[in-house]
C-alpha cells in the first residue's frame, strides 16, 4: 500500500471509529435513560446494557434511578387541638416514569425534591389536624405512615416519582407548650400515684387486720389447748395423790409436811408464830 491511500485510509477509519462511538450509549444499573431525536422525546424504555443511536440525530440524557431521601426540615403543624408541634421527617424516593419525570420537573432532582416537600407537608396538614398531641406522641405512627403513603402516592406518580417510604423522625412541643403539657402530666402522674397509695394503705390495712385476727385465734387455740393439758395433768397428779394415799397415808401426811416445812423455812428473814404443840409441829414432837 502506497502513502497516498495510506493517508486516506487513516481519516476514513478514525472518521468510522468516531462514528461508531456515537452510534451507541450504555446505561447503567443505576440508572434511566430518555433518547431525544432532535430534541424531542423518543423513548425511554432502556434496560442496562448498550444500546444504539443516530449520530447526530439522536442524544441521551441519564438520570440517577437509586433511591433518594428528602430530608424536609422542621415544620409547625396544628393538632386538632389547636396546639402547634414541630416535626422532623424524610421521604424516601425514587424515579418511576423517568419520561414524566423530565417533562414535569425538567428532570432536576432539586426541582422533584422541592414538589415532593410541599405535596408531604400539605398531607401532613391535613392528617395532624385531624389528631390529638397524646395521639401523636403515644400511639403507633404506623397507621399515621400507611395513611401518607397513600394520599401521597398518586400524587407523586403526577411527576414521575415512586414513593418507597415516610417516616416521622421527631415531634416536639414548641417551648411554650411543653411546659404546660409537662405539668398537666405531672399533675397526672401525681393523681395516679395518690391512688396507689391510697389502695396500698387499705390494703396493708386489711391484711394487719387480718394477721391480728389470726394471732388472737392462734392465742385463743394455744390457751384452750393449754388449760386442756393443764386439767388433765392435774387430774393426774390428783390421782397419783390418791393412790399414794390410798397405800399409805402415814407416809403421805409425813411427806405433805416436809414440802410444808421446807417452802416455810425457805427464806430466813420469815418469823412464824405457832404454838409448839400446833399440828403443824406434829413430827417434831412426835416421840416413837
Amino acid at each position: 500500500m502506497n502513502s497516498k491511500a495510506l493517508n486516506l485510509a487513516l481519516p476514513l477509519g478514525l472518521s468510522a471509529c468516531v462514528l461508531g462511538y456515537m452510534s451507541v450509549f450504555y446505561v447503567n444499573q443505576h440508572e434511566k435513560a430518555i433518547l431525544f431525536r432532535l430534541g424531542e422525546m423518543v423513548s425511554t424504555d432502556y434496560k442496562p446494557g448498550l444500546h444504539f443511536k443516530t449520530p447526530i440525530i439522536n442524544n441521551v440524557s441519564t438520570f440517577d434511578a437509586r433511591v433518594l431521601t428528602l430530608d424536609t426540615k422542621s415544620e409547625r403543624f396544628l393538632t386538632s387541638e389547636k396546639k402547634n408541634v414541630i416535626v422532623d421527617s424524610f421521604v424516601k424516593w425514587r424515579i418511576g416514569d423517568v419520561g414524566l419525570f423530565y417533562t414535569t420537573v425538567g428532570g432536576d432532582e432539586y426541582q422533584a425534591n422541592l414538589r415532593l416537600e410541599q405535596i408531604m407537608k400539605d398531607a401532613m396538614r391535613s392528617e395532624f389536624g385531624l389528631r390529638t398531641i397524646k395521639q401523636l406522641i403515644s400511639e403507633d405512627r404506623t397507621e399515621l405512615r400507611q395513611t401518607l403513603l397513600t394520599k401521597l402516592e398518586p400524587l407523586a406518580q403526577k411527576f414521575g416519582i415512586e414513593l418507597i417510604d415516610i417516616r416521622i423522625k421527631r415531634i416536639d412541643l414548641p417551648q411554650e407548650v411543653s411546659s404546660s403539657v409537662y405539668q398537666r402530666m405531672r399533675a397526672e402522674r401525681e393523681r395516679v400515684a395518690r391512688e396507689f397509695r391510697s389502695q396500698g394503705a387499705e390494703t396493708a390495712e386489711q391484711i394487719s387486720a387480718a394477721a391480728d385476727k389470726q394471732k388472737q385465734v392462734i392465742l385463743a387455740n394455744a390457751q384452750h389447748d393449754a388449760e386442756n393439758i393443764r386439767g388433765r395433768g392435774d387430774a393426774q397428779s390428783a390421782e397419783i395423790y390418791a393412790k399414794s394415799f390410798g397405800k399409805n397415808a402415814e407416809f403421805f401426811a409425813f411427806y405433805r409436811s416436809l414440802q410444808a416445812y421446807q417452802t416455810a423455812f425457805a427464806n430466813t428473814q420469815d418469823t412464824l408464830v405457832l404454838k409448839p404443840d400446833s399440828e403443824f409441829f406434829k413430827y417434831f414432837n412426835n416421840e416413837k
